[in-house]
């Protein structure tokens, strides 16, 4: 029988370690912050930008962390710091200040990368395939011609070539000073 799909031919690569965390089968809030999410907590425990909390970047309201389930190596996330599920419930200085961190968030990561092309989305609500819907982040991720790198999203699996610390490592050193 012929394959209806050309797709079908194609090997497959399985990831059950994601599972539970895809399928919300467990719970990625830290003990004793229910009713915080994890970008409040990292923020208000923060020593700074370093490689121990992956922040890359703190502003007055919002700031830039590498993504712990990296679709790509130099995923980063911007987000204000400040719990809010949709772009327009943003106060006018989060909302300018979330934009300038996207901003600096691509300029290290085209220092950093020399990607040909680099994805900048935002999925507000669990319907959209936010994560975290209770804490809108603008995700900024380095793309190459040819690249396969949404293998997360579609198959549940990664192919990441570098450790997060070395992405922390590599982008904190490219990012723009201010």
């Amino acid at each position: 029988m012929t394959a209806k799909y050309p797709s079908s031919r194609l090997g497959r690569l399985w990831a059950g370690w994601r599972k539970e965390y895809v399928s919300g089968e467990v719970d990625v809030t830290p003990t004793g912050f229910e009713e915080k999410t994890v970008f409040e907590t990292m923020f208000e425990d923060s020593q700074g930008p370093n490689s121990d909390n992956y922040i890359l970047w703190e502003g007055a309201h919002c700031g830039a962390v590498l993504n712990r389930y990296p679709y790509v190596s130099g995923h980063v996330l911007v987000l204000p710091k400040r719990k809010v599920g949709d772009l327009v419930d943003l106060s006018r200085e989060e909302y300018s200040e979330l934009w300038e961190g996207v901003r600096l968030a691509v300029e290290a990561i085209h220092k950093a990368y020399c990607p040909d092309g680099i994805n900048v989305g935002v999925n507000i609500g669990k319907a959209a395939g936010a994560s975290i819907p209770d804490h809108v982040h603008v995700h900024c991720l380095p793309r190459w011609k040819g690249d396969t790198t949404f293998l997360t999203s579609v198959a549940e699996a990664r192919m990441i070539p570098e450790t997060l610390s070395s992405s922390w490592t590599n982008l904190h050193a490219h990012w723009p000073e201010q």
